[in-house]
């Protein structure tokens, strides 16, 4: 259930104090204090273990740009899911792209990553060199706005959200999870925000476990992580690894 944001206020307090419970079959997401030491949380996100045959779950995060074919054209010539997240900005200049996710919809699960790709840091600040939102309304704003747009792309209603450098203040995460979403978080930086080089990447990659979710980047063509990711993603493949989305 959605609730409006007027709403949303009256009901802070007690999303506060209330604990938080998954199905056993869900992702279970355990926020961790980041390494920033300002208090700014970096929540860790695991799928189920597949057991005899390991799976990850791998998720991609497409801020602004362009889309990089090396990984996608990987993902859909091997049948490969994943999932996307998407920022308003990246929508408005990928229309084909859209085209290319909406026709696999067993392949791709596309949820929300903002509306302009601004850090849910209700608080004025710089992550990254990136300003933060700097108010909860400005948070929820992101949020809302980057919903709109892919529904104007004609996409399903979003149901998870990953804010731009996927950090985030205790209160902004709560105001999130209070409009419906569930946080996205990652156990495996996948390319470190896109700067790795090919061979960090794909060695990154290929060292990932089973119940792994994978975050890495799929709108830099111009970058050599891009290389590397899909490098990574072929050998999980070849090591017997199936893939699942978070759903």
């Amino acid at each position: 259930m959605r609730l409006s944001r007027r709403n949303l206020c009256a009901c802070l307090f007690c999303a506060f104090t209330a604990p938080r419970a998954f199905a056993a079959t869900d992702a279970a997401v355990t926020p961790k204090a980041a390494t920033r030491g300002d208090h700014l949380l970096e929540p860790s996100l695991h799928v189920p273990k597949g057991g005899a045959t390991p799976q990850v779950a791998l998720t991609f995060d497409a801020c602004s740009g362009d889309i990089d074919r090396r990984i996608l054209d990987l993902l859909v010539s091997e049948q490969i899911p994943a999932t996307l997240f998407v920022t308003g900005r990246w929508l408005r200049r990928n229309a084909e792209t859209i085209a290319v996710l909406k026709s696999h919809p067993d392949l791709f699960q596309v949820e929300n990553h903002g509306l302009n790709h601004v850090p849910a840091v209700d608080r004025p600040d710089t992550i990254y060199g990136i300003p933060a939102a700097g108010s909860l309304d400005a948070v929820l704003k992101e949020v809302e706005q980057g919903a709109v747009w892919m529904e104007k792309s004609g996409l399903p209603r979003p149901h998870w959200f990953r804010g731009a450098t996927a950090l985030y203040t205790s209160s902004a995460i709560t105001a999130i999870e209070g409009l419906g979403y569930r946080i996205a978080g990652f156990s495996l930086n996948g390319d470190q925000g896109a700067s790795a080089t090919a061979r960090a990447a794909a060695n990154r990659i290929a060292s990932a476990r089973d119940g792994d979710v994978v975050i890495s980047h799929i709108n830099h063509p111009e970058r050599p992580a891009g290389e590397g990711v899909a490098e990574g993603i072929r050998a999980l493949k070849k090591k017997g690894f199936s893939f699942v989305k978070l759903k």
